[in-house]
């Protein structure tokens, strides 16, 4: 009797096709808890990589290349792009900024407190008072000086690194972004919802570079540090709110 044996195993060719075998090993709430913790490892990671860079003086030549890139040669106060460029960079950039963020928080909270999703409205402000909280102490451990390479096209009074702005804007809009993507019945809504979080945060960043206040890695280090503060405090919500859940106490038959 011949016997046949069963099909190799064989590895994903493609990040599709990872993501899809992931999905059929784990249930989708697994799934999100797997990408939220990679996300957590990935932003501590990149944001030591990037520190240390710039501790060393090696990120020096990676700044300079890109800062200049966005002004017109010869001419370091002027920006790349017509004059509605630059007008549209310092309307973005304001997305970022403590009163716009500290309102959109308050209008989170104040909506979460009218459903009585207390918990939900306890990890906005933990979110993001930790996150300013975090900043803060940072920029003073660093004390990194801003750019003067170029001309700064709007007026900045702290230190550089990380960027307030683009590590703040993380924490905010990914913050939010989770909860309302909790809620969405749609897989697809709840991508785009994240997306459109992710954006809005990669456009603050972008913007603090063009308008000359912050070198390239100032806003790299505020991007990582703020994804995974975001997802830390999410992934710890997420884990309290379990235990404290009725149907995850009661004993399975």
């Amino acid at each position: 009797m011949s016997h046949t044996s069963p099909p190799p195993s064989r590895l994903p060719r493609s990040f599709g096709e990872a993501i899809a075998l992931l999905r059929t090993r784990f249930g989708w709430n697994e799934f999100v808890m797997l990408a939220a913790l990679f996300v957590v490892a990935a932003g501590l990671w990149g944001f030591a990589e990037i520190v240390d860079e710039v501790l060393e003086g090696e990120s020096h030549e990676f700044d300079e290349a890109i800062m200049l890139a966005l002004r017109t040669a010869g001419d370091t106060a002027d920006p790349i792009g017509p004059p509605a460029l630059e007008i549209a960079m310092r309307d973005i950039t304001a997305l970022g900024s403590f009163p716009v963020l500290f309102l959109i928080g308050a209008i989170a909270v104040g909506y979460l407190v009218v459903l009585r999703s207390y918990a939900s409205a306890l990890l906005v402000i933990v979110s993001l008072v930790g996150g300013s909280a975090l900043n803060t102490v940072l920029k003073q451990a660093f004390a990194r000086p801003r750019p003067d390479l170029v001309a700064h096209l709007v007026d900045v009074h702290t230190l550089s690194l990380p960027s307030g702005h683009a590590m703040l804007s993380t924490v905010t809009y990914l913050t939010i972004g989770a909860l309302l993507a909790r809620v969405q019945p749609n897989r697809l809504l709840k991508i785009y919802t994240v997306a459109v979080a992710v954006a809005l945060a990669l456009l603050v960043g972008i913007s603090r570079v063009y308008l000359g206040v912050h070198w390239p890695t100032d806003v790299l280090s505020g991007w990582c540090l703020g994804a995974a503060w975001a997802m830390a405090c999410w992934l710890v919500a997420r884990f309290v709110g379990r235990l404290r859940s009725p149907s995850s106490a009661a004993p399975r038959a």
